[in-house]
């Protein structure tokens, strides 16, 4: 026994053993296989950056288990590729697209107006869009970009649509992070870059630690009313956006890179297990719940995190909040 712990926190305290597909076949021997035989028929489930990469593997995963899904994509024609592709692998026709940019208000209370109008339910939402920008830009709002289509956005979606969740209950809301959260503490003071030279990794890694954040906010608001909300992070998947995050990314890494399907194995963990109905507010990696720090310099006081939830909510246009 002693030996088996310690050869696990070898492989957490390894970035190359823990975050590569090496961690993942490793891990995946103590999962339990039933965690994610469900079957999702009648079930509605949305999933944001989904015709590339983690929330393509999402979608299709949640396809294959027969439930209807909505894509949500910035290019509506590469969208159509991947909704024909995921309709194609699963023989489930139930899985449409919608063109909606997330860093854009109007569009996004547009869209969720219209579902809302169209369905009556939704079970499971997944954010998983997500930018890496190599200068400042802003949005037609006037947000800076990495903030308004990592942070802001999801957080507009995601308050717009949790009457529904609400009413849909038992349901679930997914963030998609990545472990670079633990490499330094959100500026609530600086939110859009405009104070300090812009950086994209860190404008990035910002953006990720406001969504544990604001997950961690969201759960404590939504205790009691049967919708969950928890956060991930893959891993090192072989993307384009990972390769760009990776330290010191060599070509002799590709090999040991997990595939998007190994990524997204724990977003899928997340919104269908049984057993996980009542957990929120966590953060996970390979279906373990992970520390959100690494260091107590990454903390922020009280204060500073309602000051993030209070931005969101003024940037956003929101009257009433979840």
């Amino acid at each position: 026994m002693q030996v088996n712990k310690w050869f696990e926190n070898l492989i957490d305290n390894t970035l190359f053993l823990s975050h590569t597909r090496i961690g993942y076949i490793l891990r995946r021997r103590k999962w339990v296989g039933t965690d994610t035989k469900v079957d999702l028929r009648g079930k509605m489930c949305m999933v944001t950056g989904a015709c590339t990469g983690l929330g393509l593997a999402a979608a299709e995963g949640l396809a294959e288990r027969g439930a209807t899904v909505t894509m949500l994509t910035r290019d509506r024609d590469i969208g159509l590729y991947a909704q024909a592709a995921v309709i194609a692998r699963t023989g489930n026709p139930n899985v449409f697209l919608e063109a909606v940019d997330l860093s854009n208000i109007a569009e996004i209370r547009q869209f969720a107006a219209q579902f809302q109008e169209n369905e009556s339910w939704l079970d499971v939402l997944i954010n998983s869009e997500e930018v890496l920008l190599d200068q400042r830009q802003v949005s037609v709002d006037g947000i800076e970009m990495t903030f308004a289509y990592n942070v802001l956005g999801p957080f507009l979606l995601t308050e717009l649509l949790l009457p529904m969740m609400k009413h849909s209950a038992p349901s679930r809301v997914i963030f998609v992070s990545s472990s670079n959260i633990y490499h330094q503490k959100l500026d609530v003071q600086d939110l859009q870059y405009e104070h300090r030279a812009f950086e994209r990794v860190g404008a990035y890694e910002q953006a990720k630690r406001a969504q544990i954040i604001l997950t961690e906010l969201w759960a404590e608001r939504l205790v009691g009313t049967g919708v969950t909300i928890n956060a991930m992070h893959p891993g090192w998947v072989k993307t384009g956006m990972h390769k760009e995050l990776l330290p010191n990314y060599k070509r002799w890494l590709s090999p040991f890179l997990r595939t998007p399907d190994q990524g997204a194995d724990t977003i899928l963990w997340l919104a269908v297990a049984p057993r996980l109905a009542t957990r929120s507010g966590k953060f996970f990696f390979d279906r373990l719940e992970r520390p959100t720090h690494k260091t107590e310099r990454t903390r922020l006081s009280l204060q500073e995190r309602r000051l993030l939830w209070e931005t969101c909510v003024q940037l956003s246009g929101l009257t009433e909040t979840g």
